[in-house]
């Protein structure tokens, strides 16, 4: 949502999700390499930004439009980083705008390497209510059948294994920590979604004023539509409050078990307690409870197994989303 926001401003092209720290490149991101390392690097970058990170295919169909890419650059970037940065203009340019906007959640573990490799980012970095999270992780599987019914089967399953509800609170507690290293940085910014929600003008103008751009009112007007809670509504434009803390709704709190907003509030504490969201009193049920820690096992070794197409190096990824070391690169 807050892609397509700024995506309304006339001077910003939001990107899908490229995924590209972690995921297609790995630290050193500085480092130099081959041009054939170039080529294949930047043909996965056009493969998913044409047909989107979750139903992209094979990268090797764009080795054309990355040759005729590259041949037409007057400077030939032969490290990563110098290659995504001229991507991100390039395709920003093409689209008639001139500020490049990744919306990639996980950039949220590579935020000092982005502030060290590009002097002139800005990062914003959204927290939601870790009990809205479960509840959107929960059923992030049934996209398929909310509006996204261009997704694989694949994705449906991998979506399925990755919930689970000690590894989700897990990953919302690493992920919050990493950002909130950097909560008195000058080129970094942390809202709320809820604050977003509940005051979209004040909010997004004050992260216009933080970016350096003008507020335009067509910002806000945008679909209503990638929600795992309900189904797409694309004619429907605005921001919906009606988001925030739907985990409370009286639909939404059959979704979750005792168990699962035990587990999470348990695992999360602290971090709720320093971003004010306040815990609910809950007794888990005995046996679900068991259920769930019975079967986290499983789930972590099933979604490790589905997941390792998305690591470039699975050492390096472990380190930061689950056991929160990062090192400077």
């Amino acid at each position: 949502m807050m892609g397509r926001i700024f995506g309304k401003h006339p001077n910003v092209y939001t990107f899908g999700e490229l995924h590209f720290f972690g995921q297609l490149c790995a630290p050193p991101f500085s480092s130099k390499i081959d041009k054939k390392e170039i080529e294949k690097l930047a043909s996965q970058l056009f493969c998913v930004q044409r047909e989107g990170y979750r139903t992209y295919g094979n990268a090797r169909r764009f080795l054309s439009e990355t040759q005729a890419f590259l041949s037409g650059l007057s400077v030939y970037p032969d490290t990563p980083v110098a290659l995504f940065e001229t991507f991100l203009r390039c395709e920003a340019a093409e689209n008639g705008r001139t500020i490049p906007c990744d919306q990639t959640p996980r950039n949220v573990f590579y935020i000092a390497d982005i502030l060290e490799l590009y002097p002139e980012a800005r990062i914003i970095n959204m927290i939601r209510d870790p009990r809205d999270v479960l509840l959107s992780q929960k059923r992030r599987w049934k996209r398929r059948f909310l509006g996204g019914s261009d997704m694989p089967m694949k994705e449906t399953l991998r979506d399925w294994m990755n919930y689970h509800p000690i590894t989700i609170s897990h990953i919302w507690r690493t992920a919050v920590n990493a950002a909130d290293r950097f909560l008195q940085h000058e080129r970094v910014i942390s809202i709320y979604f809820e604050e977003l929600l509940t005051y979209p003008e004040k909010t997004v103008k004050s992260l216009c004023d933080f970016v350096g751009i003008t507020y335009t009112d067509e910002m806000l007007q945008v679909p209503q539509v990638g929600s795992s809670v309900g189904e797409d509504r694309p004619q429907q434009l605005g921001i919906n409050p009606q988001r925030a803390h739907s985990w409370r709704s009286d639909t939404n709190r059959r979704e979750l078990s005792s168990a699962e907003i035990y587990l999470n509030q348990t695992i999360t504490a602290a971090f709720m307690k320093k971003h004010n969201y306040s815990p609910v009193s809950v007794q888990p049920n005995i046996a679900r409870l068991m259920l769930h820690l019975l079967s986290f096992p499983v789930k972590l070794g099933g979604a490790f197994f589905l997941n390792l197409d998305r690591m470039k190096n699975i050492r390096e990824t472990l380190k930061r989303r689950i056991f929160n070391i990062f090192d400077s690169n």
